[in-house]
Protein backbone atom coordinates (compact mmCIF):
# COMPACT_ATOMS: atom_id res chain seq x y z
CA UNK A 1 0.00 0.00 0.00
CA UNK A 2 2.90 2.62 0.99
CA UNK A 3 4.80 1.38 -2.37
CA UNK A 4 1.20 3.07 -4.37
CA UNK A 5 1.31 5.86 -2.41
CA UNK A 6 4.60 6.68 -3.35
CA UNK A 7 4.05 6.30 -7.16
CA UNK A 8 1.11 8.21 -6.60
CA UNK A 9 2.68 10.78 -4.98
CA UNK A 10 5.33 10.89 -7.81
CA UNK A 11 3.66 10.85 -10.39
CA UNK A 12 1.47 13.94 -8.86
CA UNK A 13 4.99 15.65 -8.38
CA UNK A 14 5.92 15.26 -12.17
CA UNK A 15 2.37 16.51 -13.16
CA UNK A 16 3.30 19.74 -10.84
CA UNK A 17 6.54 20.02 -12.42
CA UNK A 18 5.14 19.75 -15.74
CA UNK A 19 2.33 22.46 -15.03
CA UNK A 20 5.04 24.67 -13.95
CA UNK A 21 6.86 24.01 -16.36
CA UNK A 22 4.36 25.12 -18.79
CA UNK A 23 3.29 27.89 -17.19
CA UNK A 24 6.88 28.93 -17.29
CA UNK A 25 7.22 28.62 -21.25
CA UNK A 26 4.11 30.49 -21.63
CA UNK A 27 4.89 33.27 -19.12
CA UNK A 28 8.40 33.71 -20.09
CA UNK A 29 9.45 32.07 -23.52
CA UNK A 30 6.56 32.57 -25.60
CA UNK A 31 5.58 35.74 -23.66
CA UNK A 32 6.45 38.12 -26.90
CA UNK A 33 4.57 36.14 -29.22
CA UNK A 34 1.51 36.23 -26.97
CA UNK A 35 2.01 40.19 -26.54
CA UNK A 36 2.41 40.63 -30.41
CA UNK A 37 -0.69 38.48 -31.27
CA UNK A 38 -2.93 40.76 -32.80
CA UNK A 39 -5.84 39.05 -30.90
CA UNK A 40 -4.20 40.37 -27.69
CA UNK A 41 -5.78 43.77 -26.54
CA UNK A 42 -4.58 43.76 -23.27
CA UNK A 43 -1.32 45.77 -24.25
CA UNK A 44 -3.43 48.03 -26.05
CA UNK A 45 -5.39 48.60 -23.29
CA UNK A 46 -2.48 49.03 -21.06
CA UNK A 47 -1.07 51.92 -23.15
CA UNK A 48 -4.35 53.98 -23.74
CA UNK A 49 -5.12 53.52 -19.69
CA UNK A 50 -3.46 57.00 -18.38
CA UNK A 51 -2.76 59.91 -20.43
CA UNK A 52 0.45 60.09 -22.80
CA UNK A 53 3.08 62.78 -21.99
CA UNK A 54 3.30 66.26 -23.86
CA UNK A 55 5.48 67.80 -26.63
CA UNK A 56 6.36 71.20 -25.69
CA UNK A 57 6.75 74.05 -27.92
CA UNK A 58 7.93 77.37 -26.47
CA UNK A 59 7.09 75.67 -22.42
CA UNK A 60 4.05 75.23 -23.62
CA UNK A 61 2.44 71.90 -24.52
CA UNK A 62 0.92 71.41 -28.29
CA UNK A 63 -0.47 68.06 -27.47
CA UNK A 64 -2.55 66.29 -24.55
CA UNK A 65 -4.63 63.67 -23.56
CA UNK A 66 -8.73 62.98 -23.74
CA UNK A 67 -10.41 60.36 -21.65
CA UNK A 68 -13.19 58.81 -23.53
CA UNK A 69 -14.48 56.26 -20.63
CA UNK A 70 -13.80 53.45 -23.65
CA UNK A 71 -11.07 50.16 -23.35
CA UNK A 72 -8.96 52.24 -24.90
CA UNK A 73 -9.32 54.76 -23.00
CA UNK A 74 -7.20 58.10 -23.29
CA UNK A 75 -6.89 59.41 -26.83
CA UNK A 76 -4.49 61.91 -27.89
CA UNK A 77 -5.14 65.74 -28.57
CA UNK A 78 -3.35 68.59 -30.09
CA UNK A 79 -3.71 72.45 -30.09
CA UNK A 80 -2.55 73.88 -33.56
CA UNK A 81 -2.70 70.13 -34.73
CA UNK A 82 -1.75 71.51 -38.84
CA UNK A 83 0.62 74.19 -37.41
CA UNK A 84 2.97 71.68 -35.73
CA UNK A 85 2.44 68.52 -37.23
CA UNK A 86 5.47 68.36 -38.87
CA UNK A 87 7.06 68.22 -35.84
CA UNK A 88 4.70 65.97 -33.53
CA UNK A 89 3.68 63.97 -36.10
CA UNK A 90 0.39 62.00 -34.99
CA UNK A 91 -0.46 59.35 -32.48
CA UNK A 92 -3.21 56.96 -33.49
CA UNK A 93 -4.77 53.95 -31.69
CA UNK A 94 -5.19 52.26 -35.26
CA UNK A 95 -2.16 53.48 -37.50
CA UNK A 96 0.39 53.99 -35.03
CA UNK A 97 3.08 56.78 -34.06
CA UNK A 98 5.00 59.39 -36.75
CA UNK A 99 7.53 62.20 -35.79
CA UNK A 100 8.66 62.85 -32.53
CA UNK A 101 5.38 60.99 -31.34
CA UNK A 102 7.14 57.62 -32.45
CA UNK A 103 11.03 58.47 -31.74
CA UNK A 104 9.78 59.30 -28.31
CA UNK A 105 7.07 57.02 -27.99
CA UNK A 106 8.30 54.97 -24.84
CA UNK A 107 9.07 58.54 -22.84
CA UNK A 108 5.48 59.79 -24.10
CA UNK A 109 3.82 56.41 -23.31
CA UNK A 110 5.64 55.51 -20.01
CA UNK A 111 7.11 52.88 -21.07
CA UNK A 112 10.89 53.77 -21.33
CA UNK A 113 12.93 52.29 -17.62
CA UNK A 114 14.56 55.51 -17.69
CA UNK A 115 11.60 56.67 -16.09
CA UNK A 116 11.13 54.00 -13.50
CA UNK A 117 12.37 55.06 -10.25
CA UNK A 118 14.51 52.11 -9.59
CA UNK A 119 15.86 49.62 -12.35
CA UNK A 120 13.48 46.38 -13.45
CA UNK A 121 11.19 48.13 -10.73
CA UNK A 122 8.39 48.12 -13.24
CA UNK A 123 9.38 44.38 -14.36
CA UNK A 124 8.72 43.44 -10.70
CA UNK A 125 5.57 45.33 -9.84
CA UNK A 126 4.03 45.55 -13.50
CA UNK A 127 3.39 48.88 -13.18
CA UNK A 128 3.81 51.94 -15.53
CA UNK A 129 4.89 55.18 -14.79
CA UNK A 130 3.31 57.97 -15.94
CA UNK A 131 4.16 59.64 -19.42
CA UNK A 132 7.67 62.28 -19.82
CA UNK A 133 7.44 65.14 -21.39
CA UNK A 134 9.54 66.47 -24.94
CA UNK A 135 10.23 69.91 -24.84
CA UNK A 136 11.76 71.01 -28.64
CA UNK A 137 13.68 73.35 -29.34
CA UNK A 138 11.10 75.45 -31.96
CA UNK A 139 10.13 78.48 -31.80
CA UNK A 140 6.83 79.63 -31.20
CA UNK A 141 6.66 82.88 -33.68
CA UNK A 142 9.28 81.58 -36.05
CA UNK A 143 6.92 78.23 -36.69
CA UNK A 144 3.72 80.81 -36.82
CA UNK A 145 5.54 82.62 -39.29
CA UNK A 146 6.60 80.18 -41.77
CA UNK A 147 3.30 77.92 -41.65
CA UNK A 148 1.30 81.23 -42.27
CA UNK A 149 4.53 82.55 -44.83
CA UNK A 150 3.68 79.60 -46.81
CA UNK A 151 -0.07 79.99 -47.00
CA UNK A 152 -1.95 78.47 -49.66
CA UNK A 153 1.13 77.18 -51.52
CA UNK A 154 2.57 73.78 -51.67
CA UNK A 155 6.02 73.74 -49.92
CA UNK A 156 8.14 73.98 -46.85
CA UNK A 157 10.31 76.13 -43.95
CA UNK A 158 13.27 74.94 -42.04
CA UNK A 159 15.14 77.18 -39.54
CA UNK A 160 18.37 76.63 -37.49
CA UNK A 161 20.63 78.53 -35.13
CA UNK A 162 23.65 78.31 -36.83
CA UNK A 163 25.82 78.16 -33.61
CA UNK A 164 23.98 75.53 -32.26
CA UNK A 165 22.11 73.14 -35.08
CA UNK A 166 18.97 73.81 -32.70
CA UNK A 167 15.86 73.36 -35.37
CA UNK A 168 13.87 76.62 -35.16
CA UNK A 169 10.98 76.25 -37.43
CA UNK A 170 10.24 73.32 -39.30
CA UNK A 171 6.87 73.88 -41.34
CA UNK A 172 5.28 72.06 -44.50
CA UNK A 173 1.90 72.91 -46.93
CA UNK A 174 -0.28 71.72 -46.95
CA UNK A 175 -0.59 70.29 -43.88
CA UNK A 176 -3.39 67.95 -41.60
CA UNK A 177 -4.90 67.83 -38.43
CA UNK A 178 -3.52 65.01 -36.57
CA UNK A 179 -6.21 64.92 -34.10
CA UNK A 180 -8.64 63.52 -36.86
CA UNK A 181 -6.68 60.00 -36.79
CA UNK A 182 -6.16 59.71 -32.73
CA UNK A 183 -8.99 57.31 -32.49
CA UNK A 184 -9.91 54.04 -33.53
CA UNK A 185 -13.78 54.81 -34.85
CA UNK A 186 -15.24 55.50 -38.65
CA UNK A 187 -13.98 58.76 -38.59
CA UNK A 188 -10.66 58.00 -38.13
CA UNK A 189 -10.62 55.71 -40.96
CA UNK A 190 -12.08 58.23 -43.17
CA UNK A 191 -9.81 60.77 -42.69
CA UNK A 192 -6.67 58.34 -43.35
CA UNK A 193 -8.26 57.35 -46.34
CA UNK A 194 -8.58 61.05 -48.00
CA UNK A 195 -5.23 61.63 -47.07
CA UNK A 196 -3.57 58.98 -48.15
CA UNK A 197 -5.65 59.45 -51.85
CA UNK A 198 -4.97 63.39 -51.58
CA UNK A 199 -2.42 64.29 -54.53
CA UNK A 200 -0.88 67.37 -52.36
CA UNK A 201 0.29 64.46 -49.88
CA UNK A 202 -0.51 66.91 -46.84
CA UNK A 203 1.19 63.87 -44.13
CA UNK A 204 4.54 64.61 -46.42
CA UNK A 205 7.16 66.42 -44.15
CA UNK A 206 8.49 67.97 -47.27
CA UNK A 207 10.63 69.88 -44.45
CA UNK A 208 12.95 66.76 -43.77
CA UNK A 209 11.30 64.09 -46.01
CA UNK A 210 10.91 65.47 -49.46
CA UNK A 211 14.14 66.29 -52.00
CA UNK A 212 14.24 69.14 -54.02
CA UNK A 213 16.14 70.41 -56.78
CA UNK A 214 18.17 72.99 -55.37
CA UNK A 215 19.02 74.92 -58.81
CA UNK A 216 20.99 78.26 -57.97
CA UNK A 217 20.79 78.17 -54.09
CA UNK A 218 23.54 74.99 -54.84
CA UNK A 219 25.69 77.89 -56.03
CA UNK A 220 26.24 78.51 -52.62
CA UNK A 221 28.30 75.40 -52.30
CA UNK A 222 30.27 75.48 -55.86
CA UNK A 223 31.30 79.01 -54.55
CA UNK A 224 32.87 76.85 -51.48
CA UNK A 225 34.53 74.32 -53.40
CA UNK A 226 36.15 77.09 -55.66
CA UNK A 227 37.68 78.92 -53.05
CA UNK A 228 38.79 76.11 -50.81
CA UNK A 229 40.31 74.67 -54.00
CA UNK A 230 42.04 77.83 -54.89
CA UNK A 231 40.33 77.99 -58.08
CA UNK A 232 39.00 81.36 -56.95
CA UNK A 233 41.24 83.34 -54.76
CA UNK A 234 40.03 87.47 -55.95
CA UNK A 235 35.70 87.82 -55.44
CA UNK A 236 36.22 91.16 -58.25
CA UNK A 237 38.47 89.12 -60.66
CA UNK A 238 37.00 87.80 -64.38
CA UNK A 239 36.05 84.30 -64.11
CA UNK A 240 37.20 83.43 -68.17
CA UNK A 241 33.81 82.41 -68.46
CA UNK A 242 32.03 82.47 -71.87
CA UNK A 243 28.49 83.02 -72.44
CA UNK A 244 26.67 81.00 -73.08
CA UNK A 245 29.02 78.08 -71.91
CA UNK A 246 28.97 74.74 -73.90
CA UNK A 247 28.84 72.19 -71.82
CA UNK A 248 32.25 70.10 -71.93
CA UNK A 249 31.88 66.72 -74.44
CA UNK A 250 28.45 67.96 -75.85
CA UNK A 251 26.72 70.48 -77.99
CA UNK A 252 24.74 71.68 -75.11
CA UNK A 253 25.03 75.51 -74.93
CA UNK A 254 23.87 76.66 -71.10
CA UNK A 255 22.73 80.42 -70.90
CA UNK A 256 21.46 83.02 -68.15
CA UNK A 257 18.34 84.40 -67.36
CA UNK A 258 20.38 87.77 -67.00
CA UNK A 259 22.87 89.47 -69.15
CA UNK A 260 26.47 90.99 -67.74
CA UNK A 261 27.46 87.24 -66.91
CA UNK A 262 30.36 86.46 -69.64
CA UNK A 263 33.46 86.66 -67.78
CA UNK A 264 32.01 88.00 -64.82
CA UNK A 265 34.02 88.41 -61.50
CA UNK A 266 32.58 85.89 -58.52
CA UNK A 267 30.82 88.61 -56.84
CA UNK A 268 28.79 89.64 -59.96
CA UNK A 269 27.67 86.18 -61.00
CA UNK A 270 26.60 85.64 -57.77
CA UNK A 271 24.81 88.44 -57.46
CA UNK A 272 23.40 87.65 -61.04
CA UNK A 273 23.13 83.90 -60.17
CA UNK A 274 24.54 83.23 -64.09
CA UNK A 275 24.38 79.95 -64.56
CA UNK A 276 27.85 79.58 -66.45
CA UNK A 277 30.12 80.85 -64.27
CA UNK A 278 28.99 78.61 -62.17
CA UNK A 279 28.71 75.41 -64.32
CA UNK A 280 32.16 76.18 -65.76
CA UNK A 281 33.55 76.95 -61.84
CA UNK A 282 32.34 73.14 -60.63
CA UNK A 283 34.04 71.77 -63.62
CA UNK A 284 37.14 73.33 -63.23
CA UNK A 285 37.19 72.28 -59.36
CA UNK A 286 36.80 68.54 -60.13
CA UNK A 287 34.35 65.92 -59.58
CA UNK A 288 36.52 64.84 -56.31
CA UNK A 289 36.68 68.12 -54.47
CA UNK A 290 32.82 69.38 -55.38
CA UNK A 291 31.56 65.83 -54.28
CA UNK A 292 34.02 66.29 -50.80
CA UNK A 293 32.29 70.09 -50.32
CA UNK A 294 28.85 68.64 -51.10
CA UNK A 295 29.84 66.00 -48.27
CA UNK A 296 30.77 68.22 -45.77
CA UNK A 297 28.07 70.24 -46.09
CA UNK A 298 25.95 67.26 -45.04
CA UNK A 299 24.88 65.78 -48.43
CA UNK A 300 25.01 61.91 -49.52
CA UNK A 301 24.72 61.35 -45.39
CA UNK A 302 22.04 58.64 -45.18
CA UNK A 303 21.92 58.60 -41.39
CA UNK A 304 20.88 62.44 -40.30
CA UNK A 305 18.65 62.25 -37.25
CA UNK A 306 16.80 64.99 -35.46
CA UNK A 307 15.57 62.31 -33.70
CA UNK A 308 13.58 61.21 -36.70
CA UNK A 309 14.95 59.98 -39.87
CA UNK A 310 15.76 62.68 -42.82
CA UNK A 311 15.79 61.72 -46.18
CA UNK A 312 19.07 61.73 -48.14
CA UNK A 313 20.62 64.55 -49.74
CA UNK A 314 22.60 63.77 -52.73
CA UNK A 315 25.51 65.42 -55.20
CA UNK A 316 26.17 62.86 -57.66
CA UNK A 317 29.86 61.68 -57.34
CA UNK A 318 29.73 59.25 -60.79
CA UNK A 319 29.54 62.06 -63.22
CA UNK A 320 31.32 63.25 -66.18
CA UNK A 321 32.06 66.96 -66.59
CA UNK A 322 29.08 68.08 -68.64
CA UNK A 323 27.18 66.14 -65.45
CA UNK A 324 29.53 68.00 -63.34
CA UNK A 325 28.56 71.51 -64.76
CA UNK A 326 24.72 71.06 -64.33
CA UNK A 327 25.41 69.40 -60.64
CA UNK A 328 27.30 72.52 -59.68
CA UNK A 329 24.18 74.42 -60.25
CA UNK A 330 21.67 73.02 -58.32
CA UNK A 331 20.36 70.52 -61.33
CA UNK A 332 20.64 66.98 -62.52
CA UNK A 333 21.18 64.33 -60.16
CA UNK A 334 21.70 67.28 -57.12
CA UNK A 335 18.65 67.11 -54.63
CA UNK A 336 17.86 68.54 -51.18
CA UNK A 337 15.69 68.92 -48.42
CA UNK A 338 15.11 72.21 -46.97
CA UNK A 339 16.46 71.14 -43.79
CA UNK A 340 19.91 70.57 -45.93
CA UNK A 341 19.48 74.04 -47.31
CA UNK A 342 18.87 75.55 -44.30
CA UNK A 343 22.25 73.49 -43.13
CA UNK A 344 24.13 75.06 -45.84
CA UNK A 345 23.12 78.62 -44.66
CA UNK A 346 23.94 77.73 -41.21
CA UNK A 347 27.47 76.43 -41.84
CA UNK A 348 28.39 79.99 -43.82
CA UNK A 349 26.71 82.14 -40.77
CA UNK A 350 28.47 79.73 -38.64
CA UNK A 351 32.34 80.96 -40.09
CA UNK A 352 32.50 77.48 -41.86
CA UNK A 353 31.57 75.30 -39.14
CA UNK A 354 28.27 73.14 -39.44
CA UNK A 355 26.80 71.92 -36.12
CA UNK A 356 23.54 68.55 -36.89
CA UNK A 357 20.61 70.08 -36.17
CA UNK A 358 18.18 68.44 -33.49
CA UNK A 359 14.75 69.16 -32.36
CA UNK A 360 14.42 67.46 -29.10
CA UNK A 361 16.47 70.37 -26.12
CA UNK A 362 15.43 67.82 -23.40
CA UNK A 363 13.25 65.20 -21.87
CA UNK A 364 11.50 65.62 -18.36
CA UNK A 365 9.66 63.06 -15.83
CA UNK A 366 6.14 64.27 -15.22
CA UNK A 367 6.98 65.79 -12.13
CA UNK A 368 9.83 67.91 -14.00
CA UNK A 369 12.46 66.25 -13.46
CA UNK A 370 15.28 65.50 -16.22
CA UNK A 371 15.60 62.64 -18.26
CA UNK A 372 18.11 63.37 -20.28
CA UNK A 373 19.35 66.93 -22.50
CA UNK A 374 20.30 67.29 -25.49
CA UNK A 375 24.34 68.73 -24.59
CA UNK A 376 26.35 70.11 -27.16
CA UNK A 377 25.39 68.92 -31.01
CA UNK A 378 28.44 67.18 -32.90
CA UNK A 379 30.32 69.65 -35.74
CA UNK A 380 32.24 69.45 -38.54
CA UNK A 381 34.15 72.40 -40.49
CA UNK A 382 32.21 72.45 -44.13
CA UNK A 383 34.89 75.17 -45.77
CA UNK A 384 38.11 77.14 -44.60
CA UNK A 385 36.67 79.94 -41.97
CA UNK A 386 38.14 82.42 -44.41
CA UNK A 387 35.79 81.11 -47.25
CA UNK A 388 32.69 81.23 -45.10
CA UNK A 389 33.81 84.91 -44.47
CA UNK A 390 34.00 85.55 -48.15
CA UNK A 391 30.70 83.96 -48.60
CA UNK A 392 29.32 85.83 -46.40
CA UNK A 393 29.80 88.84 -48.65
CA UNK A 394 29.03 87.52 -51.35
CA UNK A 395 25.34 86.72 -49.83
CA UNK A 396 24.66 89.95 -47.76
CA UNK A 397 25.37 91.55 -51.71
CA UNK A 398 22.41 89.07 -52.94
CA UNK A 399 19.91 90.88 -50.22
CA UNK A 400 21.80 94.84 -50.41
CA UNK A 401 22.08 94.48 -54.49
CA UNK A 402 20.70 91.27 -56.49
CA UNK A 403 17.82 89.30 -56.32
CA UNK A 404 16.69 88.89 -52.47
CA UNK A 405 16.12 92.10 -51.85
CA UNK A 406 13.08 91.07 -50.10
CA UNK A 407 14.51 89.57 -47.62
CA UNK A 408 16.16 93.01 -46.15
CA UNK A 409 15.76 93.58 -42.32
CA UNK A 410 16.04 97.07 -41.06
CA UNK A 411 19.00 96.49 -38.55
CA UNK A 412 19.86 93.39 -39.16
CA UNK A 413 22.47 92.38 -41.25
CA UNK A 414 20.84 89.54 -43.86
CA UNK A 415 22.59 87.15 -46.29
CA UNK A 416 20.66 85.50 -48.95
CA UNK A 417 20.66 83.53 -52.04
CA UNK A 418 17.92 82.92 -54.30
CA UNK A 419 17.17 79.77 -56.71
CA UNK A 420 14.15 78.73 -59.35
CA UNK A 421 14.94 75.15 -60.06
CA UNK A 422 13.69 73.59 -63.09
CA UNK A 423 12.20 69.88 -63.48
CA UNK A 424 10.53 67.58 -64.85
CA UNK A 425 10.82 66.21 -68.60
CA UNK A 426 12.27 68.97 -70.28
CA UNK A 427 11.54 71.40 -67.38
CA UNK A 428 7.66 71.26 -67.91
CA UNK A 429 7.23 71.19 -64.45
CA UNK A 430 6.31 74.55 -62.63
CA UNK A 431 9.68 75.91 -61.36
CA UNK A 432 10.50 75.66 -56.90
CA UNK A 433 11.16 78.68 -55.59
CA UNK A 434 14.19 78.93 -53.77
CA UNK A 435 15.44 81.73 -50.90
CA UNK A 436 18.39 80.45 -48.80
CA UNK A 437 19.60 83.01 -45.83
CA UNK A 438 20.61 83.80 -42.37
CA UNK A 439 20.13 87.20 -40.41
CA UNK A 440 21.95 88.49 -37.40
CA UNK A 441 21.26 91.64 -35.67
CA UNK A 442 23.53 94.78 -35.70
CA UNK A 443 23.66 94.56 -31.97
CA UNK A 444 24.53 90.77 -31.81
CA UNK A 445 27.94 89.19 -32.01
CA UNK A 446 26.69 86.36 -34.21
CA UNK A 447 23.91 85.58 -36.52
CA UNK A 448 20.84 84.40 -34.50
CA UNK A 449 19.57 82.37 -37.55
CA UNK A 450 19.45 80.72 -40.97
CA UNK A 451 16.42 79.59 -43.20
CA UNK A 452 15.80 77.50 -46.13
CA UNK A 453 12.44 78.05 -48.15
CA UNK A 454 10.73 76.42 -51.07
CA UNK A 455 7.32 76.99 -52.95
CA UNK A 456 6.15 74.50 -55.20
CA UNK A 457 4.65 77.42 -57.57
CA UNK A 458 1.48 76.69 -59.32
CA UNK A 459 0.90 76.46 -63.12
CA UNK A 460 -0.67 79.46 -62.83
CA UNK A 461 2.01 81.38 -61.29
CA UNK A 462 4.84 79.94 -63.35
CA UNK A 463 6.13 82.79 -64.88
CA UNK A 464 5.84 84.66 -61.74
CA UNK A 465 7.91 82.05 -59.96
CA UNK A 466 11.08 83.30 -58.41
CA UNK A 467 12.77 82.74 -55.09
CA UNK A 468 13.09 86.65 -54.62
CA UNK A 469 9.49 86.81 -55.78
CA UNK A 470 7.96 83.59 -53.66
CA UNK A 471 10.12 82.34 -51.31
CA UNK A 472 12.39 85.32 -50.00
CA UNK A 473 9.49 87.35 -47.90
CA UNK A 474 8.75 84.25 -46.32
CA UNK A 475 12.34 83.76 -45.46
CA UNK A 476 12.46 87.41 -43.73
CA UNK A 477 9.00 86.67 -41.56
CA UNK A 478 10.57 84.31 -39.91
CA UNK A 479 14.17 85.57 -39.36
CA UNK A 480 12.14 88.65 -37.82
CA UNK A 481 10.27 86.51 -35.88
CA UNK A 482 13.51 85.01 -34.21
CA UNK A 483 15.58 88.17 -34.55
CA UNK A 484 12.15 89.93 -32.62
CA UNK A 485 12.14 87.25 -29.91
Amino acid sequence: MTRHIRHAAAFCALLLVALLVNAARVQVVQAPEYDANPANRRPDIARYQQPRGDILVGGEPVTGSRDTGEHLRFERTYRDGPLYAPITGFASQEYGTTLLEHTEDGLLSGADPMLAPLPLWNDVTGARNPGGDVVTTINRAAQRAAYEGLGPHKGAVAAVEPSTGRILALASAPSYDPQRLSGNDATAGRTWRRLNEDPDKPMLNRAVRRTYPPGSTFKVVTAAAALDAGVIRNLDAPTRSPDPYTLPGTRTRLTNESGGCKDASLREAFERSCNTVFAKLGVDVGATDMAATAEGFGFNDDGLLVPFSVSRSTFDTSVDKAQLGLSSIGQYNTRATPLQMAMVAAAVANDGQLRAPYLVERTVRAGGSLVAAAGSSPSRQAMLPATAALLKKLMTGVVENGTGSKAAIRGAVVGGKTGTAQHGVGNSGTPYAWFVSWAQSERAPEPAVAVAVVVEGSAADRERVSGGGLAAPIARAVMEAVLAS
